[in-house]
């Protein structure tokens, strides 16, 4: 348990630039105490006493704004920022040195048992707002963009952005593991190739205007 929570502290002050104190820590920060409330409640659940797993989920998410259902595997060293608005579902898995911030759903697609919601491997990053649906695997050191709906797998070291969700890569560079607001925008990059097209289109089209008025003036003169 000490184990876990020394973790649990090295993590924030590890990722967060804006912790002072690990007193500061202990209290005032929200992600933090939703982890140790789920580890209590996780607990429960593994004992069979489902009822009052679930009611110590309900007063952790009344208490910081996150929702993290008992029965979600989380290991140790995982940093959620913020995290109001964070939802886990039942069967994720989160594993160790992951970062979650604010917004993030860990959620399925249906009404199916069994495994229903994602695993997200070692060192990823799930930045703000992200939407990761259904039962596949974001692998080790990924990046899931702002806002990003993910609906399935995502391999090692990859950048994930967009609705749905895509593996982009940004000029061949590595993205930094915190760098969540520098993520390329590939819908933008689709919408500058067009305006590329057209201006090379309304060229052309000047071009042609001019040899049929060139035309039409040696018409005149003949």
């Amino acid at each position: 348990m000490f184990k876990r929570l020394k973790k649990d502290i090295q993590a924030i002050r590890d990722r967060d630039p804006a912790v002072k104190s690990v007193i500061e820590i202990l209290l005032a920060y929200p992600g933090f105490h939703a982890l140790q409330m789920h580890r209590i409640a996780h607990f429960f659940y593994r004992k069979r006493f489902f009822l009052l797993a679930r009611i110590i989920s309900h007063i952790n998410r009344f208490f910081t704004g996150i929702e993290i259902h008992p029965g979600a595997q989380i290991g140790i060293g995982v940093f959620i920022d913020h995290g109001m608005g964070v939802v886990i579902g039942e069967t994720a898995v989160v594993k160790d040195n992951v970062t979650i911030y604010q917004g993030v759903t860990l959620g399925g697609t249906g009404k199916e048992k069994g495994k229903r919601h994602p695993t997200i491997e070692e060192g990823a990053v799930i930045s703000a707002g992200a939407q990761i649906l259904g039962s596949f695997t974001v692998g080790k050191n990924a990046r899931i963009g702002a806002g990003a709906v993910v609906l399935q797998s995502v391999p090692d070291n990859c950048t994930v952005v967009g609705v749905p969700g895509r593996i982009v890569v940004r000029d061949g560079k590595k993205v930094g593991p915190l760098d969540h607001d520098k993520l390329p925008d590939p819908v933008a990059n689709a919408i500058y190739k067009m305006q590329d097209q057209i201006a090379k289109l309304e060229q052309r089209i000047a071009e042609l205007e001019g040899e049929r008025e060139q035309e039409r003036r040696l018409r005149l003169c003949n």
